[in-house]
């Protein structure tokens, strides 16, 4: 038979963790190894004065670990059995829990967590759940022999309505025809050179590393993944401004019906400027970051998303509207050269 005791040390620790100090642990384990006894005995036990037995009986009795007989003459104290005891600490635990859990849903992280990949299972798993897990967008870039390794997860995300822009490099050896392309992104481009793979979701998960990592083949290459969003936005701001214009656009999807309201900026932006190139002339209401709500005609549209670009510098995404005020420019979340900070667009036609 195993013994499944501890020895004193590892005793003391545990309690420790329960909140008692060195000589209220030495006095509870007196009180334990005397059973019912005086608090002279347990001062002598313990190697502590009767008064801190008092003092410490009563922060123990207040925890329903021992009894103290005050009537009786002299005063005894008795332990409680240890299984009541620790039912009661576990109860006083559990009382505490939803106050604990509705602090800790409140907070957010405050440190970002940053995790070196060096294995190719783990980088693949770490795309795929980040992909699965996007609730607004998704940007991809992987060499195109890695495509099918995330093609489901791509296809569940545009079900789910998530913005999906790939990036594929080496497509030239990827049979892949375009109807399949069209169900796993709203905007596909291929670049011929190698190019690290990446991925970055809600601007607030991220993962970028060589290539060479997801073919498994390369035992020396890594990929960096974090979740906090000024990195995150550093890697979306690298996927659009340097390797997003470099590639070929090989697929657009065919734009989406409307009226309808858009929670993410760049949605927003990509759903206008498909309709406006098939000639429709569109109307926004713009809830703005700010507070008041901006309508009008759409006027311009600032992107690069799609051919032709439209854009006057790198990563510039903005709407512009006519209003009763004249002209206004509309950035997304962080932007800082236009007037307005989007938080909320609705688009529809203005024949309607």
């Amino acid at each position: 038979m195993t013994d499944q005791g501890i020895d004193d040390g590892t005793l003391r620790d545990e309690l420790n963790v329960f909140g008692f100090s060195d000589t209220e642990i030495d006095t509870y384990l007196a009180i334990l190894e005397q059973g019912e006894t005086t608090v002279r005995t347990v001062a002598e036990a313990a190697d502590v004065t009767q008064r801190a037995v008092y003092n410490i009986a009563e922060r123990l009795e207040d925890r329903n670990l021992v009894v103290v007989n005050d009537h009786a003459s002299p005063t005894t104290i008795r332990a409680r059995p240890p299984e009541e005891a620790i039912d009661a600490l576990s109860n006083r635990l559990e009382s505490i829990t939803p106050t604990l859990e509705d602090r800790f849903n409140r907070t957010e992280p405050q440190t970002p967590e940053i995790q070196i990949i060096k294995a190719r299972e783990t980088a693949v798993k770490r795309l795929r759940t980040g992909i699965s897990e996007a609730d607004n967008e998704v940007l991809v870039a992987v060499p195109g022999h890695s495509y099918e390794d995330i093609e489901p997860e791509l296809r569940d995300a545009v079900d789910r309505g998530v913005l999906v822009f790939l990036l594929i490099g080496g497509m030239a050896d990827l049979e892949v025809d375009e109807s399949r392309l069209e169900e796993t992104a709203a905007v596909v481009r291929s670049w011929s050179e190698r190019l690290p793979f990446m991925y970055a979701a809600d601007d607030e998960a991220a993962m970028i590393g060589h290539s060479g990592i997801l073919s498994g083949t390369h035992v020396d290459e890594e990929a960096v993944a974090v979740t906090e969003d000024n990195l995150a936005g550093s890697i979306v701001g690298l996927y659009f401004g340097a390797y997003w214009p470099a590639a070929t656009e090989v697929h657009v999807r065919e734009p989406g019906d409307l009226p309808r309201t858009f929670e993410w900026f760049r949605h927003s932006v990509l759903e206008a400027v498909l309709h406006r190139r098939e000639g429709t002339e569109l109307e926004a209401v713009v809830r703005t970051d700010e507070g008041p709500e901006v309508a009008g005609r759409v006027s311009q549209v600032r992107q690069a998303f799609v051919e032709p670009s439209t854009n006057d510098y790198t990563l510039e995404t903005s709407l512009y509207l006519e209003t009763g005020r004249g002209e206004v420019s509309i950035g997304g979340p962080g932007s800082f050269i236009e007037e307005y900070e989007g938080d909320e667009v609705t688009l529809r036609p203005t024949d309607e």
